[in-house]
């Protein structure tokens, strides 16, 4: 997400970066540019209106524009305002749970999410050394309580199941006993959705509201659905008291525009964000290192987590101590290369990278990376040692062995050489370096 809106607001920002002097009308070109971008992206026209106003009113004082590098001022106040514009510091603050059980409801359209994240949701709470109970009260959808079981059960979760009679205030009611019984310190509402927002949806979600007194009150949205995900946000923010945003799709192909948008509509913060399928892919939301993603300025820490959590600490110790040496082999760069993989998408690692540009709609041959391996596997240990005695032979027979071709074995030998230099140069910066960090040291 947000590929082709950072390669524009990139474009603009780079060419303000660049003057010496940055005039009232380099500054409006810019912010023309910037509410073009921003528009086409989805963002709401009164969220992009008040947005480019805060920044233009920051960006004209003389502190700025006098400054010895007013270019990169006006980047920093668009940084900060667009910091802001996602929560600010607010966003990604953990659950306020309180309540003996903490009571935290769910709500949002059919097809946002809802239920798929109560179970991400839970898994993250049990993590944290809580012990929560998923409590199912859709009573309007058909299979809409058996759903949540499944998902419960898939994150390794304790669900209050019924069979699906009754009322939703009632079901609700029943599950906090339950909860109380048998220890569960906070009860997960998975409330009901419509296709749409309806005066019974909302009266339904009103009275869960006023009986079971939630503590934390999540609206959760599909930033796959761009505006509709906004105007939807701002209707259950009339009628109940939401205390923040959970965006669902955030690593899928959008424009973003509910995630630019959601937080000033709603008047709370995203504290959430989906960005995967898999049961542990729900992260706390956080603004400053969203807004450096788009911005193109990567985001250093969520690298470094990633590496954190896909090295294994006896590879980590093997190429650190290859960078120490000066030798980093063809067997060090697959290794490399395996633990890269279990980084997750090229895509989304490459996003993190600080000035790494994946341009708008490219794929990122993950194949590539496989056939890479293929090709180390088919060398004798003697040439993975050293790549120089690769003759032309060498790589005939390596590529017949790897199924591949000769142009695959030099690309390799390139890319090798070029993350051999890369390595060192972050390697040779001290064992507190910034490598190390990315190996999760």
């Amino acid at each position: 997400m947000f590929e082709s809106l950072t390669e524009r607001i990139g474009r603009t920002l780079d060419r303000l970066r660049s003057k010496g002097r940055v005039t009232e009308a380099d500054l409006d070109a810019a912010l023309r540019e910037i509410r073009l971008a921003l528009l086409e992206a989805d963002v709401g026209f009164r969220v992009v209106r008040d947005f480019l106003a805060r920044v233009r009113e920051k960006a004209l004082g003389e502190e700025v524009l006098a400054s010895l590098t007013p270019g990169q001022q006006v980047v920093r106040v668009v940084r900060d305002e667009l910091v802001e514009l996602l929560g600010g510091q607010a966003a990604g603050r953990p659950l306020q749970l309180s309540g003996s059980p903490a009571v935290v409801m769910l709500v949002g359209l059919q097809g946002s999410g809802k239920t798929t994240t109560i179970g991400k949701l839970g898994r993250l709470l049990a993590g944290q050394g809580r012990h929560p109970l998923v409590a199912p009260v859709d009573l309007a959808r058909p299979a809409a309580v058996l759903q949540a079981v499944q998902v419960a059960r898939a994150a390794g979760l304790a669900v209050h199941e019924h069979d699906g009679t009754g009322t939703p205030v009632g079901r609700a009611r029943e599950a906090i006993e339950h909860a109380r019984g048998r220890g569960h310190d906070v009860v997960l509402l998975d409330t009901a959705g419509r296709l749409h927002v309806d005066d019974e949806l909302m009266a339904e979600l009103q009275e869960l509201e006023r009986t079971v007194r939630p503590c934390e009150l999540l609206y959760v949205a599909d930033a796959m659905t761009g505006q509709d995900a906004v105007r939807s946000a701002r209707a259950f923010g009339e009628h109940v008291r939401l205390t923040g945003v959970i965006l669902t799709k955030l690593d899928g192909d959008a424009r973003g525009g509910a995630a630019l948008s959601v937080a000033a509509v709603t008047g709370v913060p995203v504290r959430f964000a989906g960005v995967g399928e898999k049961v542990d892919a729900l992260e706390p939301f956080d603004a400053a290192r969203m807004a450096g993603r788009i911005l193109g300025m990567g985001d250093v820490l969520g690298l470094i987590e990633s590496a954190e959590k896909a090295f294994d600490e006896r590879e980590a110790e093997k190429l650190e101590k290859a960078l120490r040496t000066k030798r980093f082999t063809l067997d060090d760069f697959r290794a490399t290369l395996g633990q890269i993989r279990k980084m997750g998408p090229l895509e989304q690692v490459l996003a993190m990278v600080p000035g790494a540009k994946v341009p708008a709609g490219a794929n990122v041959d993950e194949r590539q990376l496989v056939r890479f391996e293929a090709i180390i596997n088919s060398m004798t240990p003697a040439e993975r040692a050293d790549h120089r005695v690769l003759n032309g032979s060498r790589r005939k027979r390596i590529a017949r062995g790897s199924g591949t071709t000769v142009q695959d074995v030099n690309r390799l030998i390139k890319q090798y050489l070029e993350m051999q230099k890369l390595m060192k140069a972050f390697g040779g910066r001290g064992r507190g370096g910034k490598f190390r960090r990315l190996l999760g040291r």
